[in-house]
């Protein structure tokens, strides 16, 4: 004769039903909401507590709790509920004088921004505390984004007519991306250098002697990634003008080139006007004032930047002129091309986000 005291019948409706197999077969929700969702399915389909338990390796008393927890909260009442703590030590109104002084005030020792620390000891907040209140609503006044927008009055036809280049270059024709990198010091450390080794990295001397400088001239085809390259003595317009008609002799004469330049004077000299004039398959687009990162020859001086010049030591301009021709050489023996995949159209979009962004603070 069956013992206990009949157990009311676990009905589900359709939206429960689908609702808890979902539930049953996340992979995301926690194990324990899982097991819960499965333990009513069985239940629901008829199958006794006990058996249930054995199955899926919980108590008996595990299977009827959440049995009778469904039918008393539905869905509802498999999820865990409030558990009574220790009271919040810091108030909301703490918490928002804390986002307020740090987002709107300066430290009084002239501190350009505050420290997890510098801000703790002026609010009493524990540093662990602050630390994590910063974390909570993405605080981060020890960073800073560097930005700049252009006041280009044609920066969106420029961007158009650059990224097309880029993107759709035209048929019969070269684009090349023409910078000057100026500047190029030939620094000689005041000692040896210290070669790499195991457990410690090259060793350089933090001071030098300047020996000169030269300017960088370079080309760099977009097509195939090769550079075309020269150093001279200075950037003047003549110089501009002698790198030109070098780039003039080593491009066939078959062929249009689309030159991409920046907005610096020498490139929009008279004489520089009046050579291109003469010459009808020249064509120069320059990029928006600003705008240097649409350039893509500034990826390349990045590139010898890093890898040829600054952790050099050269003792004369002629030395740091040999290393630039050396690299230059070996680049182009191997070079791939920049693949520039963003449109005008996400460049504008991207635009908008950071305007939008900036007259969210005011300025």
């Amino acid at each position: 004769m069956p013992m206990g005291r009949p157990k009311a019948e676990l009905v589900l409706s359709e939206a429960e039903q689908a609702q808890l197999s979902t539930m049953a077969r996340s992979r995301s929700l926690p194990a324990a909401l899982v097991s819960r969702a499965r333990i009513v399915l069985a239940a629901a389909a008829g199958e006794a507590s006990s058996d249930i338990a054995a199955r899926m390796q919980v108590s008996r008393h595990t299977a009827g709790k959440w049995r009778r927890r469904f039918l008393e909260g539905r869905i509802g009442g498999l999820y865990d509920e409030l558990r009574p703590g220790k009271p919040r030590s810091i108030d909301d109104e703490r918490i928002a004088e804390l986002i307020n002084k740090t987002l709107h005030t300066k430290p009084a020792n002239g501190a350009s921004h505050w420290s997890v620390r510098s801000i703790a000891a002026e609010t009493g907040i524990s540093s662990t505390s602050v630390h994590r209140y910063y974390k909570l609503f993405g605080l981060q006044p020890h960073r800073t984004e560097a930005f700049k927008l252009s006041t280009d009055a044609f920066f969106i036809e420029k961007l158009r007519d650059v990224v097309g280049l880029y993107l759709n270059p035209p048929d019969k024709a070269l684009v090349l991306c023409v910078d000057e990198k100026s500047q190029c010091q030939a620094l000689e450390r005041t000692q040896p250098m210290l070669p790499m080794g195991l457990g410690y990295v090259e060793g350089v001397t933090h001071d030098y002697k300047r020996h000169g400088t030269t300017t960088l001239f370079a080309a760099l085809n977009v097509i195939n990634g090769a550079v075309l390259a020269q150093c001279k003595p200075r950037h003047r317009h003549q110089e501009f003008l002698d790198f030109l008609r070098q780039i003039d002799r080593a491009v066939p004469a078959e062929l249009d080139i689309h030159c991409i330049v920046d907005n610096y004077a020498t490139h929009k000299h008279p004489r520089v006007k009046a050579w291109l004039a003469a010459r009808p398959r020249w064509h120069l687009h320059f990029i928006p004032t600003y705008s240097s990162w649409l350039n893509q020859v500034e990826r390349f001086f990045s590139l010898i930047t890093d890898k040829a010049i600054r952790r050099g030591s050269f003792d004369s301009v002629k030395q740091l002129i040999k290393r630039i021709d050396h690299f230059v050489t070996h680049y182009n023996r191997d070079c791939q091309p920049f693949v520039w995949t963003a449109t005008a159209d996400s460049i504008l979009a991207k635009l908008n986000r950071l305007c939008s962004r900036i007259s969210g603070t005011g300025h």
